[in-house]
């Protein structure tokens, strides 16, 4: 037997719950997992509050990601021991996820842990963190380096935004951060911002075209706040894009990227190529540096993950929030 978090819908309303399972409760798979970490993200608060249409079917575990160990596999590509990671691939979403301490999934889902990495560490990076590598990689892919320019960085309270700013940092960029919690400032900073610009700075409908000021962004908000980035992009300049915490629209014209041959790259980390997903992962564990890991981190229990959902979703959760599961 083992514990689960564990969502049903009655009369089109999601309830979550602990319960008991066992291993032939799990969805079929070739590689059984033992799961030490998984993580709450944005999209999981939206599943399990039902504030979002994010579970395609029910019952559901939640969990977009998770790292463990292989307890059972009929897969060549990984033996009883092995230390793993997933993330995407609709863990979460349309197959059982992460909050669980057993997981049976796909070994083509699985990337191997990286050398000096643990699990707790892993889960700290999670999805939001390959994400944030994913995105620094476009960039760098479409010829933007230090030398070009400042890079801004939206949403820099959440995961996604406060490893970019670590990552951008090391790599030698000026990196600006956008936030809409003032109290952060100083974690943001710490992490290699150097400077932090109010959200509401960027919230209100702008010019098609404003200023030039950036070589290039990422960008984890979307609609109104993307469109204002855009309009202050160089020449040549390109935004990563990869959230839509503000919603699908995107209330822009063709200006930036006629006029000022600004590029768009979407970065999902749930359709990234598993080569890709691999070379971003032993790229996060030779670029952040040790002290990211208690920056943007807190641990939690399986119990308090329902409460802490509604939270996530109001914007009161700072950083990464992890849970322990074994």
């Amino acid at each position: 037997m083992f514990k689960a978090l564990v969502l049903e819908q009655e009369d089109k309303k999601t309830l979550s719950s602990i319960r008991q399972l066992t291993i032939s409760d799990l969805p079929e798979g070739d590689v059984l997992v033992k799961v030490d970490y998984s993580s709450l993200n944005y999209k999981d608060g939206l599943a399990i509050t039902g504030k979002g249409k994010i579970i395609r079917e029910f019952p559901m575990v939640p969990g977009i990601d998770f790292a463990g160990t292989v307890e059972e596999s009929a897969s060549p590509l990984f033996t009883a021991g092995d230390k793993v990671i997933l993330t995407g691939w609709g863990v979460g979403e349309n197959h059982w996820g992460g909050m669980s301490e057993m997981a049976r999934v796909k070994a083509s889902q699985l990337v191997h842990m990286p050398k000096y990495m643990d699990a707790r560490k892993a889960m700290i990076i999670g999805t939001a963190g390959l994400t944030a590598m994913l995105c620094v990689m476009a960039l760098e892919d479409y010829g933007i380096t230090p030398s070009h320019g400042p890079i801004l960085v939206s949403g820099a309270s959440g995961g996604v935004g406060s490893v970019s700013v670590s990552l951008l940092s090391r790599l030698g960029y000026e990196v600006v951060a956008i936030s809409g919690r003032e109290q952060n400032s100083d974690m943001l900073t710490s992490l290699g911002a150097s400077k932090v610009l109010p959200r509401e700075q960027f919230s209100e409908p702008g010019r098609p075209l404003d200023r030039q000021l950036w070589a290039g962004a990422i960008d984890t908000v979307g609609s109104q706040l993307l469109a204002n980035i855009l309009s202050q992009i160089n020449y040549g300049g390109a935004v990563a894009a990869c959230g839509l915490a503000g919603g699908f629209d995107l209330p822009t014209t063709v200006m930036p990227f006629i006029l000022r041959n600004v590029a768009l790259l979407g970065v999902d980390s749930v359709m990234c190529p598993l080569e890709r997903r691999t070379l971003a992962w032993n790229r996060l564990v030779n670029l952040l540096p040790e002290d990211v890991y208690d920056q943007v981190g807190q641990e939690v229990s399986l119990e308090e993950v329902p409460e802490l959902a509604e939270a996530i979703t109001n914007g009161q959760v700072t950083g990464r929030v992890l849970i322990k599961l074994s």
